[in-house]
This record gives structure tokens, sequence and C-alpha cells, in this order.
């Protein structure tokens, strides 16, 4: 008896295990299935996703995907690629493995539901607007540059002239004028399409073909070829395909071979036209172009320039004019040149300062020979001029990305704090807000240029002639090592590391290994490398041997799949960065690394945290944002009391964040991370404001679900199945909430004005909700909630009925102020998808409150009757001929998607009066909606008649517009008949 009870007691252990095993070896063939469907159900998503988002960007609105559903997308493709690889072990299987199999089919069919759950609707991944044949491009003013500007624009309006070639010395405004004129080639409409490329001096065939392919938004169909030549005849077709277009290579150093590029030969006959800029006229004859060059500014013309840089107390100072314009003749009439100088002397107005800057140009320019070099002498005279040296660190730092690089600011300043270029100043706001202020003075001076990426995200860049003159600072000091971009295939020979250098970098080439025979003896004094995106798989054992005094080391977005031992011993490493290694799954031990204080593992495929990363007390950020860890090891977080950056993957239950463990960091700032439940985020939140400590930015997840967030503070509740919409004990700012999969919830309530400074709010799949907000949930209260919301965004609530729900014990339906005066007043968009038992979507009462309102989009309402609507008691109140006004002053877009039981857009009595509407939208089966409503000018008899929104267009499909009724007034088909398009 005394053997029985351990043994029961070890099958009682066992029993659940044994159970999952024979459960996994039975049941092998339906997981099977499961898997399969679920792979095709994503695959099947995946791919509707692309052809939804191919089919919007070919709309003349010109939209572009945002990066979360890039991101999506991307990490489906992997998934993709790794169910397969499941599938081929699992056909290979034997019957001894079959439990195993069954396991691994499992997990592998729950990843993927997780990722089927959570992918993005396309309409709402959609984000910037622009004209079908391009975007425009950011310019600065053109002065004395408009005989040349009209010349090229005519040889561009001449069929019989197919190539410009635009040459002049660097500096003279050969882009400047360009991007001027592709901005008007947008305007005129004449062409399809106007692609801008910038080729740089080292020319990368691929990279061209990659970024014609990007500007075309079809990148993707090219990133799946490798072949070079092959590449050049899918993009040959592709611009085929477009028709009449207009390409503009950008700063083009040598001969460029359009076959082997993959741009058709532009002929009179296809009416495309080729423009290239740069400092050679031989490139433009050998190209065959018609050569036009650009000069430098008369005098007049560069002392126009000069005065309106330097500042309006310098014009009015008649003193400096003599010495000014000696100045201005240094310049050489180049406007790169005049901007830069002008900026460094801006509000001087000692006479002594600018005898001083004349005497120094001279002597530059004498010291010289050749025209680039003075021309980079001239501009080093702003640099030496910056007063603060860690402007000048930056300034030159820059100069380590490779030409014509778009640097995040975000990037570039993260880069300043790992280089110790800014102080340790307590936080890493302060920190990031000096470096802001360090940006801001070189954009001062004219030494960056200020721009705007695609995606919307701040960025500085570069002029080449700058960057050259940055290089050549490098050069004069043999600590720097830059070959970046220049398609490197292994590293720089031996000789080229000298015993004395500091920083390297080789980021954006093609190396593909590190092997032992090519590595540097003696890098005794090297304290930054930068290797990111290369395609580097393999790093010899000892590479790192020799680099004690390492601090910085940059291996992002490589193939690595392990780092050598030898990176264990880099005892002064204070920054690793392995963020985007994709293959990356093993690292040693990091007990030796006590300095570091900067590690970016995001996006690696590590299970693990490293070993011995309990001794890294000095880390300040950290950021681990990894689908595949397995789990946070308890006892890990409290010991790393100096984070003030922590991030682990939102969608990872696995890491679920634990408030007592989060309680000892004091000093975070930035966190992104899951909360098992609301209980836990209440703890959280508790904690924090008990010790009186804010997050800055924070993107957190409560629940089983998960959602893309793009707002740096968001609050995704996702499967919490007993919440019933209190948000948290302790409110805090939201400026993103995405709600989803919380089938308990009726609607929201806001005690505690959680939801005042939210801007974004995304309800999805919730089966219960009724409504956005019950006005009784609030009658007694002061709070106005949802009063900053711009962007609301519900999809598939199968009962919600209304926005706002009103208790009739409370109020009228035929009072005027039903709703809180600020509730909604900010919004702009609303985007309602799959709410079936909707009716109407916005009642006239509650228009006082949209007055921001922009944009209306509705899709898949199967009972939708009406877009905006007007109460029975307020006909009968007026009288059944009377007109219900709808004012919508900011509207501009409204769609209509697959609604077969709306009737009106504004009721049988209603007139819009919206002279901001641009587009209306109707396609899929809107069978029932016979009328467009008619409209009233803002100013006017207030009486409907034949008039339409000035700039108004309607899109749809020709059998809805031939359906149309007109009886009311057979005018008004008149007026819209030429605003109607085809939506293809």
């Amino acid at each position: 008896m005394e053997h029985v009870e351990p043994v029961v007691g070890i099958a009682n252990c066992l029993g659940t295990a044994v159970c999952k095993y024979l459960q996994y070896h039975r049941k092998l063939n339906d997981y099977v299935r499961n898997f399969k469907r679920m792979r095709d159900e994503l695959n099947c998503k995946m791919e509707d996703i692309e052809l939804q988002l191919k089919a919007e960007l070919l709309r003349p609105l010109g939209k572009i995907p945002k990066k979360g559903v890039e991101n999506w997308l991307k990490a489906v493709k992997q998934m993709i690629r790794e169910a397969q690889v499941v599938e081929n072990k699992v056909s290979n299987g034997r019957y001894l493995c079959r439990a195993c199999n069954g396991k691994l089919v499992h997990e592998k069919t729950r990843e993927m539901k997780e990722f089927l759950d959570n992918a993005p609707n396309a309409s709402e991944g959609l984000a910037m607007d622009g004209p079908s044949a391009g975007l425009p491009l950011p310019t600065s003013e053109l002065v004395g540059e408009e005989a040349v500007r009209k010349e090229i624009w005519a040889c561009l309006m001449q069929e019989e002239v197919s190539k410009i070639g635009v040459w002049g010395m660097g500096g003279v405004g050969k882009t400047t004028i360009m991007k001027h004129i592709h901005n008007d080639l947008l305007k005129e409409q004449r062409f399809e399409r106007v692609i801008w490329v910038t080729i740089s001096k080292e020319l990368n065939v691929m990279k061209v073909q990659d970024d014609i392919a990007s500007a075309l938004k079809l990148k993707e169909d090219l990133a799946i070829e490798g072949d070079k030549l092959r590449r050049a005849a899918i993009l040959s077709e592709m611009l085929k395909k477009v028709g009449k277009h207009v390409l503009i290579l950008d700063d083009v150093w040598d001969e460029v071979s359009l076959e082997e590029v993959g741009i058709p030969e532009p002929s009179d006959s296809n009416g495309c036209k080729l423009v290239l800029t740069t400092r050679s006229e031989h490139v433009c004859k050998y190209m065959v172009c018609t050569v036009i060059k650009v000069k430098p500014l008369s005098a007049q013309r560069a002392l126009t320039l000069f005065l309106s840089k330097a500042g309006p107390n310098i014009v009015q100072n008649q003193t400096l004019i003599s010495i000014l314009r000696l100045v201005v003749e240094e310049c050489a009439g180049l406007p790169l040149t005049i901007v830069v100088v002008a900026s460094t002397l801006k509000g001087e107005e000692d006479p002594l300062i600018w005898k001083n800057a004349l005497r120094e140009l001279k002597e530059r320019i004498e010291k010289v020979e050749g025209v680039e070099a003075k021309v980079i002498e001239r501009l080093k005279f702003s640099f030496d001029h910056l007063k603060d040296e860690k402007e000048k660190y930056c300034f030159v730092h820059c100069a380590l990305f490779p030409e014509d690089f778009e640097i995040r600011k975000d990037v570039l300043i993260e880069c300043l704090i790992e280089e110790g270029f800014i102080d340790d100043m307590g936080t890493r706001q302060e920190m990031k807000d000096k470096g802001h202020v360090i940006l801001k003075k070189l954009e001062d001076n004219c030494l960056l240029e200020n721009i705007t990426n695609v995606r919307g995200q701040p960025c500085i860049k570069m002029h080449d002639a700058l960057r050259e003159m940055a290089l050549s600072i490098t050069r004069m000091n043999p600590r720097y090592m830059i070959q970046a971009g220049l398609q490197l295939e292994v590293l720089p020979e031996k000789e080229q590391w000298s015993p004395d250098i500091e920083k390297v970098s080789l980021m954006y080439n093609s190396i593909s290994e590190i092997s032992i025979d090519v590595l540097p003896t003696k890098c005794q004094l090297l304290t930054t490398l930068l290797l990111q995106a290369n395609p580097i798989k393999k790093i010899s054992i000892s590479f790192f041997t020799n680099m004690p005094c390492l601090s910085v080391l940059n291996l992002s977005s490589t193939k690595i799949k392990s780092l050598p031992n030898s990176i264990s011993e880099l005892k002064n490493l204070t920054t690793l960065l392995l963020c985007g290694c994709s293959e990356l799954r093993d690292l040693p031990c990091f007990s030796m690394l006590q300095e570091l204080k900067k590690l970016d593992l995001s996006w690696t495929k590590i299970e693990e945290v490293p070993g011995g990363m309990d001794v890294l007390i000095k880390l300040r950020y950290l950021d681990v944002q990894v689908f595949t860890l397995k789990e946070i090891p308890a006892g890990l977080l409290p010991k790393l009391v100096h984070l003030q950056h922590l991030a682990f993957h939102e969608n990872n239950i696995r890491t679920s964040l634990k408030a007592e463990e989060m309680e000892p960091l004091k000093k975070l700032e930035c966190l992104t991370g899951h909360f098992e439940d609301i209980s836990e985020f209440n703890k959280f939140i508790s904690s924090m404001q008990q010790s009186k400590k804010n997050l800055i930015k924070y993107q957190l997840q409560v629940g089983s679900s998960f959602m893309l967030a793009t707002r740096d503070k968001t609050v995704t509740i996702g499967g919490v199945q007993n919440w019933e919409g209190k948000l948290i004990m302790h409110p805090i700012e939201i400026q993103e909430l995405n709600i989803l999969k919380c089938h308990y919830l009726r609607s929201l309530v806001d005690d505690n004005s959680s939801f005042k400074n939210a801007i974004y709010l995304r309800i999805h799949d919730c089966k219960g909700i009724e409504c956005v907000v019950s006005l009784s949930s609030f009658a007694s209260s002061s709070a106005h909630p949802f009063q900053s919301l711009e962007v609301l965004y519900l999809h598939d609530l199968p009962k919600l009925s209304a926005l706002i729900m009103i208790d009739e014990g409370i109020y009228s339906a035929t009072t005027s102020t039903l709703a809180p005066s600020a509730t909604f007043s900010h919004l702009k968009e609303i985007k309602i998808d799959r709410c079936s038992s909707m009716k109407t979507l916005l009642p006239h009462w509650l228009l006082p409150n949209l007055q921001n309102l922009e944009e209306i989009s509705v899709d898949h309402c199967g009972e939708l009757v009406e877009i905006l609507g007007v109460e029975t008691s307020e006909v009968e109140e007026k009288g059944s001929d009377a007109l219900i006004k709808f004012h919508l002053p900011k509207l501009r877009l409204l769609t209509c998607w697959e609604l077969p039981n709306l009737k009106s857009i504004c009721g049988k009595s209603g007139v819009m009066v919206c002279d901001s509407l641009q587009v209306i939208e109707v396609y899929g089966d809107c069978d029932k909606l016979k009328r467009i409503p008619p409209f009233v000018p803002l100013v006017g008899n207030g009486q409907p008649f034949a008039y339409a929104p000035p700039s108004l267009t309607i899109r749809s499909w020709k059998k809805w517009w031939e359906s149309l009724e007109w009886d009311n007034d057979p005018n008004f088909k008149n007026v819209l008949q030429p605003l109607w398009k085809l939506l293809r």
C-alpha cells in the first residue's frame, strides 16, 4: 500500500501529458486537415488583401499602404513558408513520430489562426492620398532658374525630343529645377506616370530596378525574381503597360544602359520621355540626349537669393551691402553654396565678422585646384563655423549612411545617443529632445535637408555635394572608413583597416560572409562597426577578438543564424543591434557584456533570452519583440532597474508582463508588451501612478487577441470575454484604443474619462456590442467621451444598431442637443464594415457634432437603409414637404459598397449642404439606391436645384449609373453626367 500512493501521484502528474500524447497520435489526420484548411484560408486572406491593396492603389486617389499592413503581409508570407516546412516534415514522418507530428501541426495551426484573426482590413490600411501619376516632391524656391526651367519644359512638350540631359556642376540647382518640373508634370496630367529615381555615384542596377518598380507600386512583382536580366524584362513590360510616362533619373554620374536596367527606349511613337541630371556633359552626349546646361546664377540673382536667406535685419543694414556683395561673389553663383553660407551668417551684423568670413572664403578657395574642390571648400566654411562640437559630430555621422539615403530622424537620434554624442541626461526623452535641437541647428544652417518619406516619417537627407564635403573631412582623419552602399561583396582588404581606425560603416552592401582570411588583424581603437543590411550568413568565430574597444555593433537585417562566441569578449560593448535578423536563433552567453546599455533583438527567431541577461544591470534599452520567445524568465526584469525602453511582442501571450515584476522599473518611459487580463493591467497602471511616473510611449495589449497599433499611446483589449466596458481603475491618456473579440461588451463606459484623448478607435468582432456610446451611461456626468476622436472604425459587429443609443426616458428624439456637444466633435473618418443590424448610420440630430467629418465609408452592411437619417417625429414636426438640411461642411469622400438594402443617402426630404464633397463612390450591390441626393450650396436661397459641389466626382459601375431615376429634377442629371466616372 505504501507504494501505491506515489504511483498514483505520478500517474496523475503524467496523466494529462499522456492523454495529450495519445490525442496527438490518434487525431493526426484531423489535425492535418485543419492545418491545410487554415493554411489555405490564410493564403486566401493574404491574396485578398494584396489584390484589394493593388486595386486601391490604382484608384485616382493614389493611396499607399500603412506600414502595419505591409508588416502583416511580410509576416504572413514567412508563416506560410514555415507551414510548408511543417507539411514536408509530416508527409515524410514515420509512424513512431505520429504524436510529434500531431503536436507540430496543431501548434502551427494555432499560430496561423492567430494571424488570420488579426488580419488587417485593406481599406483601413491605406494612408496617404496623392495623384495617380505620382506624389509631389518637396521643393525649395527657385531663384533665377526660370529660363532653363522653361527650356526643359519646352523639350518635354515636343514630340520629337525623347531624351533630355540636364547638366551642370554640383550645387548649381539641377535637382531643384527638376523637382519643380516633376510637380508641374503631375498637375498638367499629360502623362500617365511621372517617375523619379535617384541614381547616385555608385550605379546599382538592381536598386534602380527596385526604385522604378516601387514608383509603379509593383515592387513585390519584381522582388521574387533574382536574375538581373529577367528583372529587366519584367520591368520593361511594366513600363510599357504604364503608357506615356516621364522617367527622371537624378544624379547620374556615368553612362546608364537602358537595356540592362529594363527601360524601354523612349521615342515619339511611344510618347515616353527620359530626363537625366548629371555633372557630366559627356554622359548626356553618350546617352544621345538633347543637352541643356544649368549655369550659375547671375550676380543680381545670387544677391537676391543670399539676402532672402541672410535675414531681414541684414537686408536693411546698408553698411554691410558692399562687403556682403563680395561674399556673395565668392559663392560663384551656386545656389547650394549661397544658401549654406548665407544661413551660416544669418543675423550677423558686425562688419568685422563679415570681413573675416570674406577673407576665410578667399583663402579656402585659393588653396585648392578644380571646380568641385572649390565647391567643397566653400561648404566646409559653414561646417567649421558650427559652434557646438556635437553638431559637427552629428553632421559627419550622417555621411556614414549611403549617398542620397533618407535617414529617419528617430533612427539618427538613437545613433547619436548610442555614440555618446548626447550626454546622459537622466531621461531618454530629454536626450531625444537634445537630438532634435542638434538636427534643427543643422537644418537651419542648410547642412541637412528636412524631408518626409513616403510613410509620412520625418527624415533628413544630405545633399550629395555636402556629403562629399563630409567625406572629405573623414578622409583627412584616418579614424573613419566609410564604404556604405557600394555593392561590396567582401570586406575591404586588411590594408584598409588601419591600426588607428575608430569608425567603420559597411552598411547596405552585398557582403554575405566574413571569413577568416579577410579579417582585420589590429583594430585596437575601433569603437563603431556598422554592418546592417548586408546578406551576411556567417561570421568567422574569431572576428571580434581584436576589437577590445568596440562599443557599437550593428548587425541588423542580416541573415546570420548564430553569433560567434568572440562577441562575448567585447567587454566595452554598449550597443548591440540585431533587429530584423530573421534567421537568428542562437546567441552566446552575454554575462561578460556588462557595459551593455542597448540591446535590440526584435524580429529575430530566438526562443530564449540570452544567458547572463540578469547581470546586464546597465541596460537602458531592451527590445525583444520576438514572436518565437517562449517566456520571460521570472526575476529577470526586476534586476534591470535602469530600463527606459522595454518592448516585448504584444501578440506573444507566453511573454505576458507581470505588474509585480514591472514595479521596480522606476525609469521606464517606453513600453510595448502584453498583459494577461484587465486586472494585471490595472495593477501595473496603479503602480506607475503611485510612483508618479508616466509612460511617454506605450503600445499595450490586454487579453488573448492582437491588433496592430499605429500610434504612440495605444491600448488594445482583445479576447477578454468577461469585460463589459469599464476600462481601467486609474485613467491614462489613450490615443488609440482597439477592442476586439470582447463578446460581453454592449457599449463603452467612461466613468474615468479615459477616452477623452483617444484619436483612433477600432472595434472589431465583438458579437454583443449594440452601440458605441450609451447616453444614459454618462447622463449625469460632465465627461465628453471621444471628444478628441478623429477616426472611428467599426468592423464585424452583428448587433450594432447605432453609434449613440438614447435612453428614451431621459432624452427626446427631437431635442436639438441630444449628445454632449464635444462628443465626436473632432471626428474626421467613419468606417463601418459588416455591421448587419445597422439601419441608419448618422441620425440628423447627431450632425451638429460632426462638423469636422471628412470621410464616410460603409461596406457590407446588409440591413442599412440610409446613410443620413431623419427621425419620424422630426418630419412630423416640420411637415412632410419641409426640407431637412444635412450640413457636413468638410465632407470629402462618401463610399458605399455592397449595401443591398440602401435606399437613400439622406432620406426623401433631405438635402445635402457640403460644397467640400469631392468623391461619391458606389460599387457592389447597391441596386436599391435609385437617387443621388439634391445639393444646396452653402450660400444661396436654400432651395434645391440642379446644383452639385464644385469639385465633385461620382464613381460607380455603369449599370448602377444607368439605373438612376431623375423624376424630381431632370436637369440634375445633366449637371451630374459630366462628373460621373466609370469605376473599374
